[in-house]
C-alpha cells in the first residue's frame, strides 16, 4: 500500500524556515505541535498501524515557499528540503519509496535547475507545486516552463492548494473566519487551478502530463454538471470579456481534460467524497493518499474499505497507480 500524498519537515529544512521566515506565525507552531512531522519515531508508529505493507510518498508540508520567503530564499530552502527527503527516502527506503521535490516558482530559472538536480540526482519522482504562486494563477505564461519540465521527465506534479485566512469569504470582513478558507478554500481552490489549466490548453500542449489533485479533485467530481454542461455555455454570463474562442481552441471536449486529472483519498475519512471522487475519475485515476500526519490513516483506509471494491481496483488504487506514474 503506496500513500502517495503524505508531509515530512526534515529537521534542518524546518530549523532554516523558521530562521529565514518570520511570517510562518501560527503555521510554524502548528507544525512543532504535530509531532509525526518531524518526529520518525511517532511516524513510524503510527504507519505501523497500518500495516506491514504500508508506505509513504513525502513531501513538504504547507505554507508554499513563495508565500513565506523572498526568491532567493525560497529556492534555498526547496534545495535543503529536497536534500533532506532525499536523505529520508535513502535511510529508510522500506518506509519511504519516493518523494516528491520542492521548488519554488518565484524563480523559474532556478526552479527548473533544481527539478532537473532532484530528478537526476536525488531521485525525486515528481515535484509539488501550490495551486497558485503568491497570489497569481498556474496558467500564466511565467510558469509554463515548470509543467514542460514535468512532461519531459514524463513524472507527475503533486498539486496542492494554497489559501490563508487573508482571503475573506465576505467584501465586508477583513477576514475569513471559522477555517472557512481551509474547509472549503481549499477544495475551491483546487478546481479553480484544475479549470485555468484546463482552459488554457497546457493539456493539449503536454499530452503526457499527470497531475495529482489533493483532496479528490475538489469540487469537480461533485460539480460534474456544474462544469459540464454549465461550462459549455462559456461567456454567455460574461459581458466585459470574450470567451468565445476558449473551448473551440482546445483539442477535445473540456470534460475530458479533467478525467485525466489525478484524484486521491485523502478526504478526512469520508466515503460519500470518495464515492462520487471515484466514480468521476474511475480506478485508473484515484491514488491512495491520507494526507498523513494532519488526517488520520486508519479511517481513511477504512473509507476505502467501505467502498467494497474489486481487488483489482483496490490494487490499482493503493499501489498499482503509484508504481506507474512514479516508475518504481
Amino acid at each position: 500500500m503506496i500513500d502517495i500524498y503524505t508531509h515530512i519537515m526534515p529537521e534542518r529544512f524546518f530549523a532554516e524556515l523558521t530562521k529565514t521566515s518570520p511570517k510562518l506565525g501560527n503555521i510554524g507552531a502548528r507544525m512543532r505541535a504535530v509531532k509525526p512531522i518531524h518526529d520518525l519515531d511517532v511516524r513510524f508508529r503510527l504507519m505501523d498501524g497500518a500495516g506491514t505493507d504500508y508506505r509513504q510518498v513525502i513531501s513538504l508540508p504547507n505554507p508554499p515557499l513563495e508565500d513565506v520567503c523572498g526568491p532567493e530564499d525560497a529556492a534555498r530552502l526547496a534545495r535543503i528540503g529536497n536534500d533532506g527527503m532525499a536523505e529520508l527516502c535513502a535511510k529508510h527506503p522500506d518506509r519511504f519509496p519516493a518523494f516528491a521535490a520542492s521548488i519554488s516558482m518565484l524563480d523559474i530559472d532556478s526552479a527548473l535547475v533544481e527539478i532537473d538536480r532532484a530528478v537526476t540526482q536525488l531521485g525525486a519522482r515528481g515535484i509539488q507545486i501550490f495551486t497558485n504562486v503568491a497570489g497569481k494563477p498556474l496558467d500564466l505564461p511565467e510558469f509554463e516552463p515548470i509543467f514542460a519540465a514535468m512532461a519531459r521527465h514524463d513524472l507527475p506534479i503533486w498539486m496542492h492548494p494554497a489559501r490563508t485566512s487573508d482571503m475573506s469569504d465576505y467584501a465586508s470582513e477583513p477576514k475569513s473566519r471559522y477555517e472557512m478558507w481551509w474547509c472549503f478554500g481549499w477544495p475551491y481552490e483546487t478546481s479553480v487551478a484544475m479549470t485555468r489549466i484546463v482552459f488554457s490548453g497546457l493539456l493539449d500542449r503536454y499530452e503526457n502530463l499527470n497531475i495529482i489533485t489533493h483532496h479528490c479533485g475538489g469540487m469537480i467530481p461533485y460539480f460534474d454538471g456544474r462544469v459540464g454542461p454549465g461550462l459549455e455555455v462559456l461567456g454567455h454570463r460574461t459581458l466585459d470579456e470574450d470567451y468565445s474562442g476558449v473551448l473551440k481552441a482546445l483539442k477535445h471536449p473540456h470534460m475530458d481534460y479533467f478525467h485525466r486529472f489525478y484524484g486521491d483519498t485523502a478526504m478526512f475519512g469520508a466515503s460519500n467524497g470518495l464515492h462520487s471522487g471515484l466514480k468521476f475519475f474511475g480506478a485508473e485515476h484515484v491514488v491512495f493518499s491520507t494526507d498523513s500526519p494532519f488526517a488520520p490513516i486508519k479511517e481513511t483506509i477504512a473509507a476505502l474499505d467501505a467502498l467494497e471494491l474489486s481487488a483489482e481496483d483496490r490494487a490499482t488504487i493503493t499501489s498499482g497507480n503509484a508504481r506507474r506514474l512514479l516508475k518504481l
